[in-house]
């Protein structure tokens, strides 16, 4: 991480104040399965705390309190409707759990795949789009060079940091990252913890 660190400094001065000002990278990885997935599912467009008070309620109606796909698929849908879960995000992890528990989405092959195939593979399950791959691929797989361009987080870091009138476009974004390449991932998180102080799957 050291050289990931000093090749930031090198190449982009508004980085590396932001680096200097957040201190050391201290990104919180989860393991690459189900359970991390179904986590992400219940993150989106929600706060953390509405986000993390949902998710217990879930794991608590669940037998023995484990996040599997055949825990999910005994649950009625109505229940988790109950725990807070919209009619939406409830058809999106049942989903992830028919496929999971068909073997047509095998969380051990992930780590074997490129970026590339890991957001085609994911994308096949309703409601996971590439921002959520994006997420799987940076706090699960631990791949250090992601750029998450539509990451509403990460596009108003860049705003404030480069003092930009408006949010930046995907295209913008990807031509300031040309200077952070190999660690566009490091970058995202430190833009994240610049803003808000969150930098979390």
């Amino acid at each position: 991480m050291r050289e990931a660190i000093l090749h930031l400094k090198k190449s982009d001065p508004v980085i590396a104040a932001i680096i200097a000002r957040v201190g050391k990278y201290a990104i919180e990885f989860r393991e690459p399965e189900f359970q991390t997935l179904v986590r992400s599912i219940v993150y989106q467009q929600l706060n953390g705390k509405a986000a993390a008070t949902i998710l217990g309620r879930l794991v608590a109606a669940l037998p023995e309190g484990r996040l599997t796909p055949e825990a999910i698929l005994a649950l009625e849908p109505e229940r988790m409707r109950a725990v807070g879960l919209s009619k939406q995000k409830t058809a999106y992890i049942r989903d992830l759990a028919e496929r999971t528990q068909a073997g047509e989405l095998d969380f051990s092959r992930l780590r074997d795949m490129t970026d590339e195939e890991v957001i085609e593979t994911l994308t096949r399950v309703k409601g996971v789009g590439v921002w959520t791959a994006h997420m799987f691929l940076i706090f699960a797989l631990r791949r250090p060079n992601v750029l998450p361009t539509g990451d509403l987080g990460v596009r108003s870091a860049i705003r404030k940091a480069y003092r930009m009138r408006d949010l930046p476009k995907p295209a913008r974004i990807e031509k300031l990252a040309k200077r952070w390449h190999p660690y566009c991932s490091v970058v995202a998180w430190y833009l994240w913890r610049s803003v808000d102080g969150d930098g979390e799957m």
